[in-house]
């Protein structure tokens, strides 16, 4: 699936992932390929993306912890949109 994730500064984020774990309201949850379309709300806590050919801009780079094949980022609220196999998160 395609994620995208949006600031008010920039689009941070743009590539094809494997899965995404996100701070709901009512905890956190996953989302894989093929989920069904959603619209929720975040709170504060940590984004973190999986995937093995995940691209990150080099300016982006230092907001995001990264380990092998595993990509987090710290946010304090949020929106996320998934519909056919693309996700965007408005984050702040």
């Amino acid at each position: 699936m395609f994620l995208e994730i949006v600031t008010p500064e920039a689009v941070i984020f743009k590539s094809e992932i494997e899965s995404v774990v996100v701070p709901g309201v009512n905890g956190k949850f996953q989302l894989l390929k093929n989920h069904a379309a959603i619209v929720s709300i975040l709170v504060g806590g940590a984004v973190i993306i999986k995937g093995n050919d995940v691209q990150i801009e080099k300016e982006f780079e230092t907001k995001f912890t990264i380990s092998k094949n595993e990509y987090s980022l710290k946010i304090n609220s949020g929106t996320i949109e998934m519909k056919e196999n693309k996700l965007i998160i408005l984050a702040d």
